[in-house]
């Protein structure tokens, strides 16, 4: 669709719901389409913004602008000594969202809470596969499954969790996207009607935006919920623009038409900065853009290739060009401001020369390979495009042919976690818990492969250190443990870290409310617009 054609679509999506003259609407510029409206099903930030924090809660949240929890849709919960146990205490009276076509007839209570996991981890649960494809890559690349031995109703407003084995990142977890809570009523009438897909598409949820429509890749409309337990919202429409071309969002972003936009280009920033209508928050990224290689195919399963192919990137070069000071080289999978950073670990150097003479050695001669460009600009990564152009011609100068390619985003998300998937990816992470695991464990873990590990690594020695980290009462002790895993990392190289990068959140100087979170969401609950 042509940036005329998305701005019309827009525009006549806003004026079709008809907006009142007084309603305050907020429109935010986002970079790309949501996958879908259950954000258990995804990992992508793109589709948590458009779905988890407008729609949903969960039972604890992150408190603004921290990594800290807080309680949410639990007002308070209590954990067994041996740390096997966690009972959660719900709110009282929160109320569900309706539609047109459904009206809530209880609040919510315990068998929501159930519903919301039990599908994820329990294949005779009717909604485990009601998507085609359904893989709760987060709940399984996190080993839920193997963690969860039970959870119990107690009651109507008491949940109880029961693990298999202590595990110290449980309750950030449980504030994270894929733990939203959904209305097991109504997604028993979309079962009894045949419809079970439109969970997934139609949502509801107890959050403090109601959903109104879906233009695909065009615009989403949502407006304010009235019974919202924490409150009713300042602004009464919001509206997400899908805007793709980071340079289209600048220009609708000075010209008013929308009010804060995503992932400026790092070129734009000083103009964008000099406006005097616009503020742009900064913050360094809990955050890592990777290239994964698939470890399962040949000749990128042996670790003496990838560090060959690790040595001809020029990886300065990259952040250059790409990122253009926003950015950092990064030599770990997780980034230097999280706790347990091995800044001991020395890093790919840049070497053609060498790289040729051990792609040699290894017998590697006229190797052909793809590159995978992401289509969209993301926090870790702002033009994949460009990036994959620079490596191509990197690794053009060692004797490697590289191809270009590149999908819709929520295609290129689901083909690049294929472990038959040919070729590199280029990808990364944003973390979503201020917790090491949620990098080493999903992204790296045996039992992410298939899903989050997109280079479909599973190295035992580094998988049973991570696992044992989760156990560990202290973060001195989990720490030294993310330590030895990292070394590991770095020795095998299933990736070429890239780099980690400052996020930069530009918006109009009459906004209001806006917390930059160091997980990257874009949530807009208590913004407002100054009249």
């Amino acid at each position: 669709m042509s940036h005329l054609k998305t701005l019309l679509a827009t525009t006549m999506l806003v004026a079709c719901f008809g907006a009142a003259a007084q309603a305050k609407t907020l429109v935010y510029c986002s970079e790309g389409s949501p996958e879908g409206f259950d954000p258990a099903l995804y990992t992508s930030g793109t589709t948590f913004d458009a779905s988890a924090h407008p729609i949903y809660n969960r039972l604890l949240e992150f408190k603004k602008g921290t990594t800290e929890t807080e309680p949410g849709l639990a007002e308070s919960y209590e954990v067994s000594e041996d740390g096997l146990e966690y009972t959660f205490k719900l709110r009282e009276g929160v109320k569900f969202h309706s539609s047109d076509s459904f009206t809530p007839t209880r609040d919510l209570n315990a068998d929501d809470v159930i519903f919301s996991f039990d599908r994820q981890g329990d294949s005779e649960n009717s909604y485990n596969a009601y998507v085609s494809g359904a893989s709760w890559e987060y709940y399984n690349s996190m080993s839920m499954p193997d963690l969860v031995a039970s959870i119990e109703k107690v009651d109507d407003l008491t949940v109880k969790f029961t693990l298999t084995a202590p595990n110290a990142p449980f309750l950030a977890n449980l504030a994270m996207p894929f733990a939203s809570i959904m209305s097991k009523e109504y997604a028993d009438q979309l079962e009894a009607a045949g419809t079970p897909e439109q969970l997934n598409q139609a949502p509801i949820g107890t959050g403090p935006f109601q959903f109104v429509a879906y233009q695909a890749d065009a615009a989403i409309r949502y407006s304010s919920f009235d019974d919202y337990w924490a409150g009713v919202e300042p602004i009464d429409d919001l509206v997400f623009a899908i805007t793709t071309d980071a340079s289209v969002r600048q220009q609708r972003l000075a010209a008013g038409e929308c009010h804060i936009m995503a992932f400026p280009n790092p070129a734009d920033l000083e103009s964008l900065q000099q406006n005097p209508d616009l503020t742009v928050m900064e913050q360094e990224g809990l955050n890592v853009g990777y290239f994964a290689y698939n470890t399962t195919q040949e000749p990128f399963d042996r670790p003496e290739v990838r560090r060959a192919l690790n040595m001809a990137i020029n990886k300065q070069a990259i952040i250059d060009a790409v990122y253009q000071g926003a950015g950092t080289v990064a030599k770990a999978p997780i980034p230097p401001t999280m706790w347990s950073y091995n800044d001991n670990l020395v890093d790919d150097e840049y070497d053609p020369e060498a790289a040729r003479a051990a792609l040699e050695e290894a017998g590697v001669t006229d190797l052909s390979m793809k590159i995978w460009a992401m289509p969209v600009s993301r926090p870790y990564n702002p033009n994949a495009r460009r990036m994959a152009e620079l490596m191509q011609a990197d690794f053009d100068a060692i004797g490697v042919d590289v191809e270009i390619v590149s999908y819709e985003w929520g295609e290129y998300l689901e083909r690049s976690s294929a472990e038959d998937r040919d070729g590199a990816v280029l990808l990364g992470w944003t973390g979503d818990n201020g917790d090491p695991d949620n990098f080493l464990a999903v992204l790296l873990g045996c039992d992410a492969v298939g899903g989050a590990n997109r280079a479909q690594w599973c190295n035992e020695e580094f998988d049973a250190l991570v696992q044992e980290a989760k156990t560990l009462p202290t973060q001195e002790e989990r720490a030294e443990l993310y330590t030895q895993a990292q070394e590991i990392f770095k020795q095998e190289a299933p990736w070429a870290t890239i780099a980690h990068s400052v996020v930069y959140v530009p918006m109009r100087s009459e906004v209001t409310g806006f917390v930059q979170s160091p997980l990257g969401d874009m949530t807009f609950d208590g913004v407002d617009i100054a009249e």
